[in-house]
């Protein structure tokens, strides 16, 4: 991977302290706390929203638009930073991200909005993945998981801290201070970048590889599009004599196909695809891909379970998934703590997959008029494991692969997890509203004249239901979302499965960027007689006498 990059010429390396180290942390875990977090706020305020704005019919474009457009430009991303270096790469994502939150916050109409979104997710998908990658360049493997872990219990924050927000604003202030509070979140991390996130810069040494791109951006859309047909298109169900439907179908098999030729062909690819033949790599993705689609298809429907089991409003709803964030927070902060003491990352992943396991199976015994404290042991138990798994696996691709390409294996990594929950959200959406429309017709029989059905089952028009009708309707909810869990199970164990085979690879003790000649470490403050530049170049001799890391 060395041959891919040019380094300039008379640059001497970034000297790393823990000082500096830890101001770029809190950079990225604001950063990356902005992306993940859009990922779920505009959920709760999705009614409001395209009723003002006159998109009811379209209305899954608001959540599309920006998971497909993380989608596209992970990998994207990743190769970028991997070739030029990841500073400016990072500083335009923050920009992008914050321009786009101000412009969804001004949106006048429906299209503007959505626009906006999709340039949101262009910034936040690089965020993410340039926020892991920076963390690899700076932080050896064996001292990464104490990093690793606060960014896990980020995800898990944000997921369910999303949800909360979004029918906070729009019960208080307003649904565009959805948009507008990343504003001046984003400029600081903007000026806390251009100051303290100090990476070299590279000068490509091969081609970028643009019809991979292009490629793997059709192939992104094709399968988004295809698994959120009923959303995007307002239809009920797949009509496969649709030709707007058979064309979307054949087009993405097409570029699904042409990019692996074409990949097997570049000179450089965007996603490597010798990477399948690290066995770490290849399992640690299987892995992701199935946290993805369990994880995104249970926080996608069970606050709205609550809202119509309980009676709670949007904003209780969101307080009540608070167990599963505990949960995360604390095993990923943990976990990540064992792993830097003791070097063993394997059993994490192993026992985090059969733990979400039986906290999934547990959601199949939901009922309409459970305890909550019951139902927060639940999703904590899922949390639980959650915690244990996701930033593991990133941090064993990321120990695996060659210091040069790490930034295109996390990407790697993170977009067929961004594909899983696309499809798991998807494919569970189907399961479970085609048992509650059944479910509701044997509860309100057609031209009953109840006024009722799967169409316009709100939480505030069930409340207001007479008995013994009130209760047949939470009913027939719970009985439609509560078995659909059981198609997340298999999927779980597969993942375990997958961690039980995932190497035991040692964590190196360096750091990538170190490991690549870039950069020196030193315990503590840089020394007096060494000058750091604005990008990060030490011009006064520093590489002697500094402490590279052992490696």
């Amino acid at each position: 991977m060395t041959d891919l990059i040019e380094k300039e010429p008379g640059r001497a390396p970034v000297v790393l302290t823990q000082k500096t180290v830890w101001v770029i942390f809190g950079a990225l875990m604001a950063s990356m706390f902005l992306s993940s977090l859009d990922q779920s706020i505009v959920g709760t305020a999705l009614p409001t929203i395209v009723g003002e704005l006159h998109g009811v019919e379209h209305q899954g474009w608001l959540i599309t638009g920006y998971i497909m457009a993380v989608a596209i430009v992970m990998p994207i991303y990743g190769k970028v930073g991997d070739v030029v270096g990841r500073r400016w790469p990072f500083i335009v994502a923050i920009g992008l991200f914050t321009l786009a939150s101000a412009g969804a916050g001004y949106a006048q109409t429906f299209e503007q909005l959505v626009f906006w979104r999709a340039v949101q997710g262009a910034g936040g998908g690089g965020l993410i993945i340039l926020s892991q990658a920076i963390i690899a360049d700076i932080v050896p493997a064996r001292e990464r998981g104490k990093y690793m872990g606060p960014m896990g219990a980020l995800f898990g924050i944000s997921a369910v801290l999303g949800p909360l927000l979004g029918g906070w604003f729009t019960e208080g202030p307003g649904w565009r201070w959805a948009f507008w509070i990343n504003v001046p979140i984003g400029i600081l991390a903007v000026v806390i970048a251009w100051v303290a996130l100090r990476l070299p810069s590279h000068k490509a040494a091969r081609p970028f590889d643009v019809p991979g791109a292009a490629l793997i951006a059709l192939a992104t859309t094709g399968i988004v599009f295809l698994t959120s047909w009923d959303s995007i298109t307002g239809s009920d169900g797949y009509d496969w004599s649709n030709t707007a439907l058979q064309l979307t179908v054949a087009g993405t098999v097409l570029a699904v196909a042409l990019f692996i030729v074409v990949e097997l062909r570049a000179t450089d690819p965007i996603i490597p695809l010798r990477l399948f033949r690290n066995r770490t790599f290849t399992l640690a993705t299987i892995i992701g891909l199935v946290v993805g689609m369990g994880m995104f298809a249970a926080l996608a429907f069970l606050p709205t379970f609550l809202q119509m089991s309980a009676g709670v409003g949007v904003t209780e709803s969101g307080f009540l998934m608070l167990p599963m964030m505990i949960g995360v927070m604390g095993t990923s902060i943990v976990s990540g703590l064992l792993i830097t003491r003791t070097g063993k990352y394997k059993a994490y992943p192993i026992a985090g997959m059969l733990i979400v396991g039986l906290g999934i199976a547990w959601l199949t015994t939901i009922t309409g008029g459970m305890s909550l404290v019951l139902f927060g042991a639940m999703i904590f138990v899922v949390g639980f494991g959650l915690g244990l798994t996701m930033q593991t696996i990133v941090l064993a691709v990321q120990n695996s692969v060659d210091p040069g390409e790490i930034g295109v294996a996390t990407s790697s990594n993170n977009f067929f997890r961004e594909i899983g929950a696309a499809v798991g959200t998807a494919l569970f959406s189907t399961i479970f509203t085609s048992r509650l429309t059944t479910n509701l017709t044997e509860v309100i029989p057609a031209g009953s004249g109840e006024g009722v059905g799967a169409d316009s089952l709100t939480p505030s028009a069930v409340a207001q239901l007479p008995e013994p009708l009130h209760t047949q309707i939470i009913d027939a909810y719970a009985s439609a979302l509560a078995p659909s869990f059981w198609y997340l199970v298999p999927l779980v164990l597969l993942g375990a499965i997958a961690a039980i085979f995932l190497p035991q690879v040692t964590l190196s003790d360096t750091a990538a960027m170190v490991a690549r000649g870039e950069a020196v470490t030193v315990g503590g403050a840089v020394p007096e007689n060494e000058v750091v530049t604005e990008d990060g170049a030490v011009t006064e001799g520093s590489a002697q006498e500094a402490t590279p890391a052992s490696s």
